[in-house]
């Protein structure tokens, strides 16, 4: 064979191969999912001028815009934070929320505050799927009506699983969940996983779980989820979850951040090529949203009256165990007690520096919670209550607490020891704090 008939069917090979190649990269095709977690409400930004839910629909827009194949999903919590979710129950909120285009949601913990009932309400005002595929009744039929849905975008058919905390009676009460049972999550997910295998060429879990024990446990256990968008903690992730090649995602809480997650879908292998993340700010330079902000006006001014009432004044501003100290000396002075415990989860905000208004404490005190008081010995306290502090195992003493946190006592997150009794009830904890900060006039 002459050196010109090589190259001329070694040509030819490479020509016929071209089309193969083709349909292998054809198989790899983008997706993209934005995605938000723990809005609790905060319609407004915060003290440092973040968030807002006009400029969060702003830049979903924006970034919807500019994605071919884009879903963006919320993953639970969207209630309970501020006062305009309080005195109305969360039903606000959930129709603001249709205005930022959320294509998949799921329950957080926190919609069960208003009760079950409440909790299939939203699930109607939303126009997106509301999922919940492990709080079911006796049938083993969903809360919500939708264990799952299946998504086509940019030719990729995705199916989204929809789960909150197994331990959901942890953080709801049983009254709220009432005749629905909760089933185990990476149990619930491996169910439908396996069903949605071969209807699916991507399946992700929107979860609102924990971190270790579901989130992480739901990608080292099921090899069919590719993606686990999550909530609930309201940390963002520092960096993208990765095990073997399976990815989880989250942001921080109160609309602060929006998650892009970048992924390449091998449509032939059903896994991912690859996957970028990036956490957007939501900060002054968005321009909120017209509609949304109009919305949102409407029914902070139904509001307004009530708590945007100065009620005095901080030098700075106090977050974290400080604030936690701050708010427990308040009850204790403001009621005579010796001693107050909060659980860190009570308290849902800061107090910002400067003009303090009333509804800087209700967006700390978000819940209907009441103080109660007992009267203990010493060697009764719990560690939870007696560290940092010098007491005496013989003194008696009185603690005040949250009804809540009474309730809860063999949680360690609370009381932690159990079986103290809380006979006295007092006011709602939020009106206590007002009027010691009313009384105190500038803090700290």
């Amino acid at each position: 064979m002459t050196r010109r008939r090589l190259v001329a069917l070694w040509l030819l090979l490479f020509v016929r191969a071209l089309p193969a190649q083709s349909r292998t990269d054809s198989n790899v095709r983008p997706l993209t999912i934005l995605h938000s977690n723990d809005l609790h409400a905060h319609l407004l930004p915060n003290d440092l001028d973040l968030g807002g839910f006009a400029r969060l629909a702003t830049e979903v827009r924006r970034e919807k815009a500019s994605c071919g194949a884009c879903l963006y999903l919320n993953a639970g919590d969207l209630v309970q934070g501020t006062p305009v979710s309080t005195f109305y129950r969360g039903l606000p909120i959930y129709e603001i929320a249709n205005l930022l285009r959320i294509d998949v949601g799921t329950l957080g913990n926190h919609e069960f505050d208003y009760g079950w009932a409440n909790v299939q309400q939203f699930a109607r005002i939303a126009k997106y799927p509301v999922l919940s595929a492990n709080v079911v009744d006796s049938k083993g039929v969903s809360i919500t009506g939708k264990p799952y849905v299946i998504e086509t975008v940019g030719g990729i058919r995705v199916a989204i699983i929809g789960v909150v905390l197994g331990d959901l009676l942890n953080f709801a009460s049983a009254q709220d969940v009432g005749p629905w049972r909760v089933l185990p999550v990476v149990e619930t997910v491996r169910k439908y996983a396996q069903e949605l295998r071969e209807r699916s060429d991507l399946i992700v879990v929107l979860g609102h779980i924990h971190d270790e024990q579901e989130a992480r446990a739901i990608l080292q256990q099921v090899p069919e989820v590719s993606v686990a968008v999550v909530g609930h903690t309201h940390t963002g992730y520092k960096e993208m979850m990765n095990v073997g090649g399976r990815v989880g995602v989250l942001v921080s809480s109160y609309g602060v951040e929006l998650g892009r997650l970048d992924l390449q879908v091998d449509l032939s292998t059903k896994k991912l090529a690859s996957a970028e993340w990036k956490k957007i700010p939501i900060d002054s330079k968005i321009e909120p949203a017209p509609d949304v902000a109009r919305l949102v006006s409407q029914w902070e001014g139904k509001v307004s009256k009530l708590v945007d009432v100065p009620i005095g004044e901080s030098k700075r501003r106090v977050d974290g165990e400080e604030l936690r100290l701050l708010l427990e000396r308040a009850v204790s002075e403001e009621l005579g007690t010796d001693l107050t415990f909060f659980n860190e989860g009570n308290i849902r905000d800061v107090l910002p520096q400067g003009k303090i208004l009333a509804r800087h404490v209700w967006n700390i005190f978000p819940f209907e919670n009441h103080i109660v008081i007992g009267k203990f010995k010493g060697s009764q306290l719990p560690k939870s209550v007696t560290a940092g502090r010098t007491i005496d195992p013989e003194r008696e003493y009185t603690l005040a607490t949250t009804d809540y946190t009474a309730a809860n006592q063999s949680s360690p997150e609370e009381l932690g020891a159990g079986g103290l009794m809380f006979p006295k009830i007092e006011r709602l904890q939020r009106d206590i704090v007002i009027d010691w900060i009313k009384k105190q006039k500038v803090l700290p």
